[in-house]
Formats: structure tokens, C-alpha cells, sequence
């Protein structure tokens, strides 16, 4: 057993590790600072590396979050929790678990955003894997370190695509970081098995390349064959290293992002949460909205603003949700309108991606409309067209276009519908389509409102209604934790629908049509664990995953799922 096993060897309640003094005080993961006991200060050598107080975890968390109410930014709050979990990773956990609404809109979106621009900035101490595209030879070496023998999931990134912010290059790394800290913080995957890696290919942010402290590959991005054979070696490296991984791709371009899930997803366990995760958290609270409504999910008429990765992602699992529901495949692709920069998706017009060729509307399913601008044609009809000639009863936005839901579309629909359906769902919060307050008073309080980044509550008519962050934090955890628990060998579609019905499940909407569509965001760790006996159960009748009881499945659950605690520690001598 190698040294860092040891060093987290844990036996009932009890730790038992060989580090020792100043060494394990550095370790994160095992150092409990001022809560280390007098004899196991004795035991370990830590007389006079720690002040004499003796605290309890409580203690602690106090003693923090009053460092952090006076942090005056986000990004310094930011800042100071990334500290905390480089210090004492438990103390991290413990905070996040106590103050989940509050430090969750800190440690990932919307601050996560400014963290992954500003990443040069605070780097201070490693965490997880930087792999540079001049160290592509060396991928197997770089894997091999035994600090990682008990890893078993990795969320990896190139950087290019950070929420609505485009190419952050190495700062892309704080995604990575911030993901597999939900992992733990709401799923209860033990920070040991998780592993965040940003693969390095360059920047095309000319503001990183021309800052003397980025801490990135000063070179523009790695584009084509020379890319493609980069993430080869990376993939075959994880698979070689770690045969039963579980790799989440996080950020990529949108068309990488397809490419890299369709090559991969099996010959590894694999997903994307951008596409995946971003359509199961949209389907799931989808489909609470129309139980709220009354009108069904296969009548209802859906405007999907943005057609990137994320996009398409929601449309093919809107599409097999319709389909479960009685219609045909041609039937659920008629009830959704898809949108690029330039318009509606619209057969022979300009700017189709690869992989949007089952989105477009054929010409003659627009001959007739009433446009704003009749001379523009059918390669320029705007969303407030079709929310007029289509009746659009759902919107929602993947676009990161400011503003984009405005006034005039969203009076359009409140006209047609009783109970519109909007979700601007684009990262961070200065990039949403719309605001809840506006969607509310333009909608005279009738809209179901969605939002991708946290939002107060708003009132209407003298009360607070308050707003459901549709945030895949209630869906990438349990899916993880799922997979993991069931030791599933793939990601089905099938788990993703799984995941997505699980949480429709949990809205409050099934008690009171009135409540918000989400449970609170502070529950996101009961959600999870519902979610992954879901997403198991899934993998065990797909054959992923071998089959066992209810039972068995749940004490396995109870045993894997780690809790922020500290033990009592014993030296090995």
C-alpha cells in the first residue's frame, strides 16, 4: 500500500495514516487544523505547528463564515472558500452543507464564472491535473501517480466554452475544480475518488495571452487532426489507468462537445453535462411546469432559443419524452422551433451546424406566416414571429443573449397561453435571456420562470414567489453517484430520462400548482440520493450495471455516500 493510501485509510470511525507533523497538516484532505485533540497532537507531532486552542468542527465553521460575511465581492468570497478547500477540505464541505443556498451561487455559478477569468490570479496551491498539449507524451506518466490510485471520476475540460464566457484557456480549470466539489458537497462522493483535469491546448483569448501572469499555454488553440490525436491519447491514457472510470467532459465547444460524447460514449463510461445534464435538468422541470398547467407535455409548443450543444441536448430528450407520451417521432420534432444567430432553424438558410440538420422546419411549415419584417424571408424569422404564428407555449433560452426574452415576445405569449413557460437558462446571471421580475410583471404574474443562475425572490400581488433555479447541480451529482454506486459500465439515454423524471418527482408543483417548480436548492443533497437509486435502477434494467434488490442497493448507497465529519485519528508507526 502506498504511502497516500495509507494515508487515508480509514477503519470503522477511526483514520490511520503514517504522515506526520507539518506533513499532514498540508495534507487537505486529512489536516483538521485547530480541532486535531491533545493526544493526537502527542501522537502526531503537531505541538507548536497549531495555536493552543483546542476547537470542534462547529468551531471552525463559525470561525469561517464570519471571514466570509466580510468579504465585500462574490469573487472575494470565492476566493477565500477555494482557500478553505486547499486547507482543510472537510471544514469546505461542512460549510456547504450548512449554508447550501448561500455558498453554492460562490463555489460554483454564477461567481464561478469571474473565478475561471480571474483563475491566474488566485492559483496558489495544486489541485487536480493540468495536461498541456507539450506534455502530450507524457499523459501515461502524468496519470500514474499513486496520490490517484483511488480515484473513479473525472470531470475534464479544455476551456474553450466556460459558461456564457467563450475560451478561458487554463482558467478554465476552476469548472473542473467546481464540479467535482458538487460532486462531494451534494452527491456524497468522497473527495478521494474525484479528480478535476483542464487539457491545455492554448487560448484564443487574446487577453490571457497577453497577460504576463496567466498561468496557462501561452499559444493559440490546437485545432484540428493535432487536437483530435491530443484527446485520443488523453482518453486511452484514462482508460488504461483507471479501467471502470467514470469521465464527465465539461466546457468543451459545442462542436467538440457532440463529437467527443458520439465518439466515446461507448467505449467508456461517459457523459456530457452540458448536453446531458442541461437536458435532464430542463426535461425534469419541464415537466413539473406542465403538470402545473394542466396542458400535457406532448401539446404544448416549445421555442428552444440557442441550438449549441445544450440545445440539442434538451431538444432530443424533450423529443423522447413527447414520444413516451403517444407521439411519433416527426410529431414531437413539429412541437419544437429551434433558433441559431441568425433566425429560426430554417431548411437552405445560413449558419447549420453539424448535428442541427433534425432541427430545422422546412419551408413550407412557415409559408403563410405573418412576419415583422416580410421582405427578410424565411432565413431571418425572429422569435417574437414565431411566438405569434406557432402559439409558443414554453421558451427556453441557451442563447447567453442578454435581453433576448423582451417585453414585446413575452406579452406575445401571455396573450395565447395562461400559464407561459419560461426558462432563461444561459450562465452566469449577466448573460440571461431575461430576468424573473420582468418575466413576471410582463406576464402579469402568470408565468412558470426557470432560471439558469440564482435570482431573489420576487414579489407579485403581495407575495414572494420564490424562483427555481433549473441549475444541473440537481442533476450531475446523483447521476454521478448513481453510476458510481451501481458500478455501471456505461451512461445510457435512457439513465438521462431516468434522472430527469426522478426530479419532475420531487417538485413541489405535485402538492400546490402555485408552488415553485424545484425543490430549495439547500435540498439538493436528498435530491441527489433519489435521483442515483433512480439513474442505478436504470443502469440495472439497461445491463449496464449488475442487478440486486432494492435493499442491497440502498445499504450500498448508505455506505459510499460520505459525510463532512472528522474521525479520530490513530498513527501508523
Amino acid at each position: 500500500m502506498n504511502e497516500e493510501s495509507q494515508a487515508k485509510q480509514a477503519s470503522g470511525d477511526v483514520v490511520r495514516t503514517r504522515l506526520h507533523g507539518l506533513e499532514l497538516l498540508l495534507n487537505s484532505r486529512l489536516n483538521k487544523g485547530t480541532a486535531f485533540t491533545e493526544e493526537e497532537r502527542d501522537a502526531f507531532g503537531l505541538h507548536g505547528l497549531l495555536p493552543p486552542n483546542i476547537g470542534t468542527l462547529e468551531d471552525q465553521r463559525e470561525r469561517r463564515k464570519r471571514v466570509l460575511d466580510g468579504r465585500d465581492t462574490n469573487f472575494l468570497k470565492y476566493s477565500n472558500m477555494r482557500d478553505v478547500q486547499d486547507n482543510c477540505e472537510t471544514l469546505f464541505y461542512s460549510l456547504i452543507e450548512h449554508y447550501t443556498e448561500e455558498l453554492l451561487p460562490i463555489v460554483y455559478t454564477p461567481t464561478v464564472g469571474e473565478g475561471c477569468q480571474r483563475f491566474s490570479e488566485i492559483w496558489r496551491r495544486p489541485r487536480g491535473l493540468f495536461i498541456s498539449y507539450t506534455h502530450k507524451d507524457h499523459i501515461e506518466q502524468i496519470l500514474a501517480d499513486p496520490r490517484f490510485d483511488e480515484v473513479r471520476c473525472i470531470v475534464v475540460s479544455d476551456g474553450e466554452r466556460i459558461l456564457g464566457l467563450g475560451d478561458q484557456g487554463a482558467g478554465g480549470m476552476g469548472i473542473p475544480i467546481g464540479k467535482m466539489a458538487l460532486y462531494t458537497a451534494l452527491g456524497g462522493i468522497p473527495p478521494e475518488h474525484c479528480l478535476p483535469i483542464l487539457l491545455d491546448v492554448g487560448t484564443d483569448n487574446e487577453a490571457h495571452l497577453n497577460d504576463p501572469i496567466y498561468i496557462g499555454w501561452p499559444h493559440k488553440r490546437v485545432r484540428g487532426p493535432q487536437y483530435d490525436e491530443f484527446i485520443e491519447e488523453f482518453v486511452t491514457a484514462v482508460k488504461r489507468r483507471w479501467p471502470n472510470i467514470l469521465l464527465q467532459w465539461e466546457d468543451f465547444a459545442g462542436v467538440n462537445a457532440a463529437i467527443l460524447l458520439r465518439r466515446y460514449r461507448d467505449q467508456i463510461c461517459t457523459f456530457n453535462d452540458d448536453i446531458q445534464g442541461t437536458a435532464a435538468i430542463t426535461t425534469g422541470t419541464l415537466l413539473a411546469a406542465v403538470r402545473a398547467t394542466g396542458l400535457p407535455l406532448k401539446e404544448q409548443t416549445i421555442a428552444m432559443f440557442g441550438s449549441g450543444s445544450a440545445g440539442i441536448g434538451i431538444g432530443d430528450l424533450l423529443i423522447a419524452a413527447m414520444k413516451e407520451e403517444g407521439l411519433s417521432e416527426e410529431q414531437a420534432r413539429g412541437r419544437i422551433y429551434c433558433f441559431n444567430r441568425y433566425g429560426l432553424l430554417v431548411e437552405g438558410c445560413e449558419g447549420i451546424r453539424p448535428g442541427q440538420e433534425t432541427l430545422l422546419r422546412k419551408r413550407a411549415d412557415v409559408a403563410g406566416w405573418k412576419l415583422a419584417n416580410p421582405a427578410s424571408g424565411a432565413c431571418a424569422i425572429s422569435l417574437l414571429d414565431v411566438v405569434r404564428n406557432a402559439g409558443v407555449t414554453v421558451l427556453v433560452g441557451v442563447s447567453a443573449q442578454t435581453g433576448a426574452f423582451t417585453e414585446k415576445i413575452v406579452r406575445e405569449m401571455a396573450r395565447h397561453t395562461a400559464r407561459p413557460i419560461i426558462f432563461p437558462l444561459s450562465n452566469p446571471t449577466s448573460k440571461a435571456e431575461a430576468t424573473p421580475a420582468d418575466l413576471l410583471r410582463w406576464s402579469e404574474g402568470r408565468a412558470l420562470v426557470g432560471t439558469g443562475s440564482p435570482f431573489s425572490p420576487v414579489e407579485v400581488n403581495g407575495k414572494l414567489v420564490r424562483i427555481s433555479q433549473v441549475n444541473n447541480s440537481f442533476i450531475f451529482p446523483g447521476l454521478a453517484l448513481g453510476i458510481l454506486v451501481s458500478r455501471s459500465t456505461r451512461v445510457s439515454d435512457a439513465m438521462i430520462m431516468a434522472s430527469a423524471k426522478a426530479l419532475a418527482g420531487l417538485s413541489p408543483t405535485i402538492q400546490n400548482p402555485d408552488a415553485p417548480l424545484l425543490p430549495p436548492i439547500a435540498d439538493c443533497r436528498k435530491v441527489s440520493l433519489v435521483i442515483a437509486e433512480a439513474v442505478a435502477k436504470q443502469a440495472m434494467a439497461d445491463g449496464t450495471a449488475e442487478a440486486v434488490d432494492d435493499g442491497t442497493l440502498r445499504e450500498r448507497l448508505r455506505a459510499y455516500v460520505w459525510e463532512p465529519v472528522y474521525l479520530p485519528y490513530e498513527r501508523i508507526a
